[in-house]
């Protein structure tokens, strides 16, 4: 999403404040390190670590992996993390999350509050999976519940699919009135991809 971004002519910033499931050994295929090569930039630590201040070896949620190396999350800090990126310079900042809108973050809170404290619109991307539609009507409920706006929905195809995406897409559209759903094929031109999100995060 941020190369296609990067490629339509914006200046793009990404964070991925916490990532678990992180090893140095093998930094290089971690999630912050994707991203960096998105941006066209090299995943060097110091970058890494820019990017995701909170690393935990751990495959687990947040809070879990944290304990496991007892540390915790300071919420108001990852809060003021956020923040300073999104009041820069950028034309888009893109902050991804960690697992679900109801994953545990710290002892008392988890994404959704992380998402509702920043303020600002979210975007659910989802898989094209079995169990997608539960889950992906299940976080836009839970999101608008707290008052957090929903730009859009992405559903990005998984590699095993029940259905067409087109068929998903239309069955999240007949739930999710007026908002709007787009598409990634797993291996869709440049171009199209770019417009496929331009519009939903150009104008947030």
């Amino acid at each position: 999403m941020a190369s296609d971004l990067t490629r339509a002519g914006k200046r793009v910033r990404v964070l991925k404040p916490v990532i678990s499931g992180y090893s140095e050994d093998d930094m290089e295929d971690s999630d912050s390190a994707v991203l960096l090569r998105a941006l066209g930039r090299q995943p060097t630590p110091a970058a890494v670590a820019a990017m995701s201040p909170w690393r935990f070896a751990a495959p687990l949620s947040p809070d879990m992996a944290a304990a496991r190396e007892e540390k915790t999350i300071d919420f108001d800090a990852l809060v003021r993390f956020c923040r300073d990126a999104i009041d820069g310079d950028d034309e888009i900042t893109l902050i991804e999350g960690i697992g679900g809108v109801m994953v545990p973050l710290t002892e008392s809170h988890t994404v959704l509050d992380w998402i509702a404290a920043l303020d600002i619109p979210a975007l659910v991307v989802v898989g094209s999976y079995l169990g997608t539609l539960s889950h992906t009507l299940t976080a836009a409920e839970a999101l608008r519940a707290r008052n957090v706006s929903v730009a859009g929905v992405v559903i990005s195809e998984s590699e095993d699919n029940p259905v067409s995406l087109a068929e998903t897409a239309a069955t999240l559209a007949r739930f999710l009135p007026g908002l709007p759903i787009r598409t990634l094929p797993r291996t869709p031109s440049a171009d199209a991809k770019a417009g496929n999100l331009c519009d939903l995060l150009s104008n947030p």
